[in-house]
Formats: C-alpha cells, sequence, structure tokens
C-alpha cells in the first residue's frame, strides 16, 4: 500500500498501523509457539491439526488469506476513491490505535503472570474486565478499519466485502473465546476461584451479560 503514489496521511497512517500490527502477531505467535506450557496445554489440539491432510490445510489457508484481504479492503478502497478525508476516517483510526495497545497489553499482563505460575488462569488487570481483552482488543482493531472506510464504501460490492471481513474476524474471534473457555473449563474447571471468576466476568465484552459461550457450537475457533 504504501507505493501507492499521492497517498493521503490518513492512508499511510492506516498502512503503517496494518505493518505494525502484523509484525505484532507475528512475534506473539513466534514467542508462543516456544513455550512449553502452552504447547503441553493445547498437545491435543495440535495433534489434531497434524492429522488433517493437505486439501483441508489449503482450504483454511487461502480463507484465511481471503478474510485478511477482506479485512483491509477499507484502505485499499479509499486509495481508489480518492476522497477527502472526513471524521470517520480519524476515528476509525483511532479506535484502531486503541485496540492495537489494549491488545499488546493484555498479551503483556498473560505473558507475565504465566511466568509467575504458568498452571493458574490468569484474572489481573483487564483480565477483571473481560476473560479474553486480547480478543476483544482485536475486535476493536478491526471495528476502527470498518469504520475507517464508512464514508468512503461505493456501491453494494465493497459494502459486502468490508462486511465479510469484519464479521468474518468478530466471528473468528468468538470462536477463539469458546476454544479458550472449553479448555479453562477442562483445566481449571473444579477450582471454586475460577468458578466464582467465570461468574462475574463477561467472557469478551465488558458490561454485557454474556458469562460462556460454550454451548453455541455453531461458533468454531
Amino acid at each position: 500500500m504504501l507505493f501507492y503514489k499521492n497517498l493521503k496521511y490518513s492512508e499511510i497512517i492506516l498502512s503503517l498501523l496494518y505493518i505494525i500490527y502484523g509484525f505484532r502477531l507475528s512475534y506473539y505467535l513466534y514467542q508462543r509457539e516456544k513455550s512449553k506450557s502452552y504447547i503441553d496445554h493445547v498437545k491435543s489440539e495440535v495433534d489434531k491439526s497434524n492429522e488433517a491432510g493437505f486439501i483441508p490445510k489449503f482450504l483454511i489457508w487461502v480463507s484465511v488469506a481471503l478474510l485478511y484481504i477482506c479485512q483491509v479492503s477499507p484502505l485499499i478502497f479509499s486509495i481508489e476513491a480518492k476522497k477527502d478525508d472526513s471524521k470517520m476516517t480519524y476515528i476509525g483510526i483511532f479506535v484502531l490505535i486503541f485496540g492495537l495497545l489494549l491488545e499488546i497489553e493484555a498479551d503483556n499482563e498473560k505473558k507475565n503472570m504465566k511466568k509467575i505460575n504458568p498452571h493458574k488462569f490468569v484474572s489481573n488487570g483487564l483480565y477483571k474486565i473481560v476473560r479474553c481483552p486480547n480478543y476483544l482488543g482485536e475486535m476493536i482493531i478491526w471495528t476502527g478499519s470498518f469504520l475507517f472506510g464508512i464514508n468512503i464504501y461505493n456501491g453494494y460490492f465493497q459494502w459486502i466485502i468490508a462486511l465479510l471481513g469484519y464479521i468474518g474476524i468478530i466471528y473468528v474471534m468468538l470462536g477463539g473465546a469458546r476454544r479458550i473457555e472449553n479448555r479453562q473449563n477442562r483445566m481449571y474447571g473444579k477450582d471454586k476461584e475460577y468458578q466464582e471468576y467465570v461468574k462475574k466476568t463477561p467472557i469478551i465484552i465488558p458490561l454485557i451479560p454474556l458469562y460462556s459461550v460454550q454451548k453455541y457450537e455453531w461458533i468454531r475457533g
């Protein structure tokens, strides 16, 4: 994106934010895959993934790539439209930055807590507000990206592509929250402190009394 000519400042900023997001996510995943405690916790899921054949893995790779294209489509449409920026443009950028900082802080809090006690669930800091603040941050990031293009989308095609990206990532985050909930219930379900924690702490969205998504089998992580 950065090599397009005559980019507006807002488009340069959003391009850089996408790059920062990508590097941060890649580094986080790299560090996580080196963690023995993480591998021990998800060993059965890893084994199940390794058993999948080439075609399912290829289809997942393609679908994820297409999802990311839809997610960054607001920037593509903005470059094509060549319209002046609106207030919504910078509101979207602000929301994205807030979500990115929230996600970084949530990941750091979890990493630091796991260093102290790798076998205890995290319930401090942002995890007092929701049980999956990192996923909340991810949802806010792509909410900001979608808002960036609100005054830019032109015609049904652009709206559909942008909405597919936004709704798609929200679904993925809900699926991730459900997967974590299932894993934590297996690990800490008999812990009374954990039982009290899940009763009073929403799983992913603050102030909304949604404490579990385990029963919603149509949500897949």
